[in-house]
Formats: C-alpha cells, structure tokens, sequence
C-alpha cells in the first residue's frame, strides 16, 4: 500500500487525503505539486591528480617505505580512481599552509566553481538569476560567512528577496538533501524554482602531518568540483522528484567526518562504513520504495554516490545491479573520485545527459553521509 500525503486546502484549511502522482489512475481529483529537474551542470578544476602524480608523491609526503607503501600503492591500484581535480598543482596543495590562508582559498575557489556551475544550470534549464526563488548551496570543505549562497546572489544578480539556504557539515550525503528539500519547498510553493549548488574542495583540507590511515585513503580518494541542479514547480521538461526520505543508522556518529584542529580538517573514516551501508542498503532501499508502491524492479535509474570502489560494489551486490546499472556511478567515480556532497549530482547529470529514459520510468538515487545517514530521493521520468 502506498503512502498518503496529507495536503491542506488553502479555501477552507481542511486536510485533503491525496495519493502520490505514482498511484493515480486517470485523472487525479486534485491537482499535486510537481517539482521538475529542469536543468545540471558540472564544474571541474584545471589540475589534474592521476594515479601516477599521487603514486609518486605520496612516498614523500608521508615518509612511506616498505610494507606500508606497498600497501597504499595498492590501495591507488585498487581504487578504480583514474584521476582526480585540484584547484591547485599538487606541488602546492602538499605545503603546509596557515588555516586563514586556506579558508581564505576555499571562499575563492568555491565561489569560482560555484558560479560556473551555478550559472549553466540556469541557462540548461532557459533560467536567469531573477527567476530563482530559493538559493540553496550545500558544502562541507571550508567554511565562509557570509556563506556562499550571499556571494552567489550579489555577483549574479539574483533578486533582493530570493530566499538562501546554506547547509553544511551533510558531507557527502548533502547534495541529495539539498534535492530533497528543494523538492519540499516546491511542493509547498508550487509556482516557484530552486537553484541548488554543490561545492566540494576537499584538497584544501589536505594534512601532510597526519599519518592515519583515514588521511591516506582521503588523499587519494577525494576531488575537487562543483555542480549545480535546477528544480522548479513551473512547467519544465526533465525528471520529477516523487518522494525522499533519509535513514540515520544507529550507533554510527564515529563513522565519518571531520575533526576541527588547529591545522584544519581532519578527516574522520572509519574503515567499517562500507560494511555498515553493505548491511542495510537493501532494506532500506526496498522499504523507502515499498512506502510508494515500488519494488526493485520497477527501478530503471540508479544514481547512487560512488563513495569508493569497496562501496559500490557493495551496493551492487545487495540490490542485484550490474554494471550496465551502475555504469555512470562508476564513470564518476573513475575521472573525477569522491566529489563529496557534489558527485550524486555528477551522477545524475551522466544519467540525464546519457541515457535516454522512457516515460514513466522511475529512478532512486542514493547518497550517504556523516551521522550517518542515507538520502533517498524517488525520481520519475515524464
């Protein structure tokens, strides 16, 4: 049995019982708000990380010798990671820097990416600046107030009452929140569009003193990028946000994060998570589209957030995917890494960019984060 939402009339301020769009039958007796993913983009960085630049400095940096450098060039070969942006050359990145330097950094460079991102979003979805109501950024690499989303408004020239959302401190799971709240605003606001960017810079949070396992499998896991979706409750062409959800597993606020020092991030991974999401993304996945009349199978999409190999591996594995599936996860994942909060969104632009989807089709896209915590987010084609 599908869910009911409950919608309140605005004439007479009763409850209206309505059906999700996905369980009508002809035409609906009410009229749903729907929010449409009406334009993408993404924003990369000049520098180039490949295996062989990180294979060769990372002896170095770390002081690695025998066994223990043997074992981090082959988690490198192992990591199904091609390459990886910057935005600097890794001859700088790996000094160490003042924390006031660095964050002074990450408001420049994030405000770059962001902007570029932000700005071909708008023109995929035939938008400009003045037509957004509601400005979200999500980022979990720096910090900078004002945030964002203000610098954003005031070069682009957005309008004086649009309304901002910052969220921080989501990590990787932030990008498909950001999607499911603005999908809630929108069905809230049915005339209106949200703009959501993405801005990860997790090289600037780079620690050449800290000799953790969790800092060597950051350095060569995490990429610098920026991305940025459009969401609107107008009439637009693209896939529509049907429900979301998000699930907090129990016991796990060790799993992942970040540690605030006087050097700056600290990276906090704990090598458990992809056993941890390996444990229970079948039954949450399987519950979340059973409270909208779905199974697995009903799924033609999955966008799920390529935190590493081992993880997405798992995850093909307890929800029965293939490559084929999979593919675009894994193309991510393989030129650009772990983009943090950014890489779902990465994602979704590969799926709508490259592969044609029938109408009706349905898509689940999945991403993970400090808490720890699941997003899912239901899409559906037109």
């Amino acid at each position: 049995m599908a869910s009911i939402r409950s919608l309140r009339s605005e004439e007479t301020g009763r409850a209206l019982d309505v059906k999700p769009e996905s369980q009508f039958r002809g035409e609906p007796d009410v009229q749903i708000a729907v929010a449409t993913i009406a334009g993408t983009a993404t924003a990369v960085p000049p520098y180039l990380l490949t295996r062989d630049i990180v294979k060769h400095h990372i002896k170095d940096v770390f002081g690695l010798e025998g066994k223990r450098l043997e074992a981090i060039h082959t988690v490198i070969d192992n990591s199904q990671i091609d390459q990886r942006h910057s935005v600097f050359p890794v001859e700088y990145i790996i000094e160490p820097r003042p924390l006031s330097q660095i964050n002074n950094e990450y408001r420049e460079k994030s405000f770059e990416l962001g902007r570029q991102a932000a700005a071909d979003a708008l023109a995929k979805a035939d938008m400009v600046p003045t037509d957004v109501d509601l400005l979200m950024t999500v980022s979990c690499t720096g910090v900078m107030i004002p945030s964002l989303d203000a610098h954003l408004a005031t070069a682009m020239g957005f309008r004086s009452d649009v309304r901002r959302l910052p969220v921080t401190e989501l990590g990787c799971a932030a990008g498909a929140a950001g999607l499911a709240h603005a999908g809630e605003y929108l069905r809230a606001f049915p005339d209106r569009t949200a703009l959501l960017v993405a801005v990860e810079l997790p090289t600037l949070t780079f620690q050449r003193k800290d000799f953790s396992q969790a800092n060597l499998i950051s350095a060569v896991l995490f990429g610098d990028g920026a991305a940025a979706v459009v969401v609107t409750g107008r009439e637009a062409v693209g896939p529509r946000i049907v429900a979301s959800e998000c699930y907090l597993f129990p016991d796990s606020l060790d799993a992942m994060g970040f540690d605030l020092r006087d050097s700056g991030f600290h990276i906090v991974l704990s090598k458990d998570v992809p056993q941890l999401i390996r444990e229970k993304v079948k039954e949450i996945a399987e519950g979340f589209l059973s409270r909208q009349g779905l199974r697995r199978e009903d799924i033609s999409a999955f966008i799920l957030h390529p935190g590493g190999q081992k993880l997405l591996s798992f995850m093909e594995a307890e929800l029965g995917l293939t490559r084929v599936d999979t593919e675009f996860s894994w193309d991510v994942l393989r030129r650009f890494g772990n983009l943090s909060s950014a890489s779902v969104l990465f994602i979704l632009q590969e799926w709508l960019s490259k592969r044609e989807m029938p109408s009706g089709s349905y898509g689940l896209l999945m991403a993970f984060g400090p808490g720890f915590t699941a997003e899912m987010i239901l899409l559906q084609w037109p």
